[in-house]
């Protein structure tokens, strides 16, 4: 479910959302509920010349079911090289009677700054680990640093496993905007928004 470091960012974001944490994020496993994303949709939100940029980004189906299946596909590129530390700014909103709320960071999620993304990606994949499937048959980088050029990922199907949400993360809209930082120079910035529906 990546492709260059801003798609590795956007579905980072989700992760925060929908998934269990592998980045140290507690959640116990859900047995009896499932969860619906609807509505998923992204723009870049950066300055004209950011170095990092999505291209394409495309999920489905819609909803996207918890626990189950998503097809996703991505390209993106970046005209400089993304080296270690890339921090990441992370502002997390849930509309609340039609005005939109900031969430605090709580537990290392909602709206939360990470120094370095970089570090976020090696706890999700170990260093000297092999970049899992689909990302190998493709070429694609796992870790930092990230070459200057263009990055894509065909459609490609995963598996979303069933997990436990925080409390305070309950049905409704939210968005999410994420900056990537290197050296106090933002190089690029996205947005998500989606709906989460659980029964």
């Amino acid at each position: 479910m990546r492709n260059s470091i801003t798609f590795f960012i956007a579905l980072f974001f989700i992760n925060i959302i929908i998934q269990q944490g592998e980045c140290g994020f507690n959640f116990k496993r859900r047995t009896s509920k499932s969860t619906k994303i609807f509505g998923f949709s992204w723009k870049n939100c950066g300055k004209p010349d950011d170095p990092a940029v999505m291209k394409t980004l495309d999920l489905s189906p819609d909803p996207i079911g918890i626990p189950g299946d998503v097809t996703a596909s991505a390209a993106g590129s970046t005209s400089v090289g993304l080296v270690a530390p890339l921090a990441v700014n992370v502002t997390l909103e849930k509309e609340v009677a039609g005005f939109w709320v900031k969430i605090p960071c709580l537990e290392e999620i909602g709206s939360c700054h990470y120094p370095d993304g970089c570090q976020l990606l090696d706890m999700v994949i170990p260093p000297g680990q092999d970049c899992p499937e689909p990302l190998h048959t493709y070429g694609i980088p796992c870790h930092c640093p990230f070459k200057a050029g263009d990055y894509s990922l065909p459609q490609s199907d995963f598996y979303l496993p069933n997990v436990d949400l925080p409390y305070w993360l309950t049905n409704g809209n939210y968005r999410v905007q994420g900056v990537l930082g290197s050296q106090g120079q933002e190089m690029g910035c996205l947005k998500v928004a989606l709906s989460i529906h659980s029964t």
